[in-house]
């Protein structure tokens, strides 16, 4: 999630390629009475979207934050799955468990028994954001205010990487050991070395990144714009920043060939198909 200054301050240096044969049509929207909507993150294995409900402030630690259940079809499973967290944000699977990342923890739930099972602190943390779960079984976190990268790796959880080239790390995913972490710019960090190169440039600070079927990079502004990085091109796929729907952490549910959309304020998942 990025404040609307950032988002808009830097979308204007942004080099995009609008093309009209490239465009995203609404498929579904929720009807759940969801809060805040932050993140949300399609669990293949279960054939189930999760939901990250900040309920209050992004930054409080007031317990109202939950994590909602729903159906691929965007119906409403379980709105309260978990409860009584703070202001949940990124989300990843794996082996059973259900990372989030609140404020300044990172809470583990486990799937299957619906419970929260362990949090996990992070020193010096002021704003965790996205989560991404690599094969190896570390877990990266994002903090964009503190400009750091945490990991979660044999029981700790510790700083990994800070400071530049970052300027305001969000989004996350990984892929054949490499973590991709969207910024300013996208970058490409080797796990295995901390070696960075940057990937794309001038993508108006990411908050949702995430990759389609076809191996492109999809990726959101929080302010209201999604785009795809296609044939060496950035795309606008969409902007509600006139409506005032945003567009935070999106997931990209490969099964269904969907980008699913947290909108944040407007409480609402929509799911969109990307057409020719």
């Amino acid at each position: 999630m990025k404040t609307i200054l950032i988002g808009l301050v830097l979308i204007l240096s942004i080099g995009i390629c609008s093309l009209k044969a490239q465009k995203v049509e609404k498929v579904w929207e929720t009807t759940a009475e969801l809060k805040t909507p932050e993140s949300v993150l399609y669990d293949d294995a279960r054939d189930v979207i999760y939901v990250a409900n900040i309920n209050g402030d992004p930054s409080e630690k007031d317990g109202n934050g939950f994590i909602s259940q729903l159906n691929p079809d965007g119906s409403e499973k379980e709105l309260h799955w978990i409860k009584k967290l703070n202001a949940p944000k990124g989300m990843a699977v794996w082996e059973g468990k259900l990372y989030v990342s609140d404020v300044d923890q990172l809470v583990e739930i486990d799937i299957e028994k619906g419970k929260v099972v362990k949090k996990y602190d992070a020193p010096g943390a002021i704003f965790l954001n996205d989560v991404a779960a690599c094969m190896n079984g570390m877990i990266f976190v994002s903090d964009n205010r503190a400009v750091k990268i945490y990991v979660l790796h044999n029981g700790e959880f510790k700083v990994w990487m800070e400071g530049k080239p970052f300027q305001s790390p969000n989004g996350l995913m990984t892929e054949k050991g490499k973590l991709y972490v969207g910024d300013v710019n996208i970058f490409e960090v080797d796990i295995l070395t901390q070696k960075i190169n940057t990937l794309i440039e001038d993508t108006g600070g990411v908050d949702g990144l995430e990759k389609n079927n076809d191996g492109d990079f999809v990726f959101s502004n929080w302010p209201g714009r999604i785009f795809i990085h296609k044939n060496g091109e950035t795309i606008q796929l969409l902007d509600s920043t006139e409506e005032e729907i945003n567009t935070a952490d999106i997931d990209f549910a490969l099964k269904y060939d969907r980008i699913l959309v947290p909108t944040f304020f407007d409480n609402r998942i929509v799911a969109y198909k990307i057409t020719d």
